[in-house]
């Protein structure tokens, strides 16, 4: 049978991370590839006296929930944002969602129609890219540098693109792991009011700050609580499997997403929301997230070294301050996609930075992760993908 789908369709592609940890994920292969926190971290204590909890609280637990999520887990979270700032917004201006993937994909939904142009960082969250791409909007890389978005380059693309929105990561970005500096972030919430721009701002990876005595204020926080959606998520702090992300932002917008959200799933796992309620305010989540961090950053330590010790030619990357990559440049005859299935081969696996890229893609790039290797691994994996890549340049082999 021939089916005849809607012409959108055509606009979907499918998650390159994805379709390499298919091929990543089996015994032997040491994987870089994935943005895996550590299942030997997670709190299972913590997570399984959540949720007996939830189910001695009555079978209430068990009923469906208002689109918005569970009142006192909005509540928490906004408690949690005030920490960094953010006091813009009540509970009724934060919703929660099925991981704050699905913040972009209603986020999209409700703003984005064919043809209208988004801006983001190049490189950028490649999920970002396909949501953006599956609604048919066209995305526009901003040129960056190690501070964030270049403001000349920003001011030339918002006059000749006139977009509606700008999609940014400016804390421990994936993948290039940098943060803005706060005069970047002030000039690009400058530009998006005199403009009438909205911002969305993605942070998944703020509470994983190596260096504890520094301050990386959200755009949400330099906000008057107009411009800027503020997304984040419990998958890097609490686990994964939760899905469980939210949104906070202009009401009007906020209203809409949740529109949008009850003709998509009525509202995400109430379950998940009320265990997490319980996990924050029962348990001391603020000290596991400082036990990730310290691991996080001595392996990150560790990577750091075995890339310093590599010796490779025209190798370049700058030491994350917090999250879980590395963004590596690599001479510009290193092609990292072609490269990639001799790096299996050899058992070990990264991510080729290509599909981050919104305009311009560089074959020489690539996304390492240190959250989820143990330390033998990347001391072992670095080895083994370096010493590809130096004799991919040495010998002038393409493998392929």
């Amino acid at each position: 049978m021939k089916y005849s789908f809607a012409n959108r369709i055509y606009s979907l592609q499918s998650s390159a991370v994805r379709d390499i940890l298919k091929v990543v994920n089996q015994e032997g292969v040491i994987s870089f590839a994935g943005g895996l926190p550590d299942d030997q971290l997670f709190p299972l204590e913590g997570i399984e006296e959540a949720f007996a909890k939830v189910f001695a609280s009555g079978k209430h637990a068990l009923q469906y929930m208002e689109t918005e999520g569970y009142l006192p887990l909005r509540e928490v979270i906004l408690e949690r944002m005030s920490r960094k700032g953010i006091t813009n917004y009540t509970t009724k201006d934060v919703m929660l969602t099925t991981g704050s993937q699905q913040v972009i994909d209603l986020f999209s939904r409700v703003m984005l129609n064919p043809g209208d142009v988004i801006l983001t960082e190049d490189p950028t969250y490649l999920a970002a890219l396909q949501v953006f791409k599956s609604y048919e909007a066209r995305v526009i890389g901003v040129a960056s540098d190690e501070d964030g978005m270049i403001p000349e380059d920003l001011a030339h693309k918002i006059k000749e693109y006139k977009p509606k929105c700008i999609y940014v990561v400016p804390t421990f970005s994936n993948p290039a792991g940098k943060v803005w500096s706060l005069e970047r972030r002030k000039q690009l919430l400058q530009a998006a009011h005199k403009h009438n721009i909205v911002v969305l701002e993605d942070d998944p990876y703020g509470d994983l700050q190596f260096n504890r005595e520094e301050t990386y204020t959200p755009l949400a926080a330099l906000d008057d609580g107009t411009c800027v959606l503020y997304t984040s998520t419990f998958s890097k702090t609490a686990v994964p499997a939760l899905r469980t992300g939210w949104v906070a932002g202009p009401f009007q917008i906020v209203r809409m997403m949740s529109q949008a959200k009850q003709a998509n799933d009525l509202h995400s796992n109430s379950l998940s929301q009320q265990a997490l309620y319980h996990f924050c305010t029962g348990f001391d989540m603020d000290g596991h997230i400082n036990r990730l961090i310290a691991e996080y950053e001595t392996r990150m330590n560790v990577m750091y070294r075995c890339l310093e010790e590599a010796n490779l030619p025209g190798l370049k990357f700058t030491k994350p301050k917090g999250g879980m990559f590395f963004w590596v440049e690599l001479d510009e005859h290193v092609n990292t996609t072609l490269l990639l299935p001799e790096a299996v081969s050899r058992g070990v696996a990264y991510v080729p930075g290509e599909p981050f890229f919104a305009t311009l893609p560089k074959a020489n790039t690539l996304r390492l992760n240190f959250s989820h290797p143990t330390i033998e691994q990347i001391e072992s994996g670095i080895s083994v993908m370096t010493g590809l890549f130096k004799e991919s340049l040495e010998k002038d082999v393409v493998y392929s």
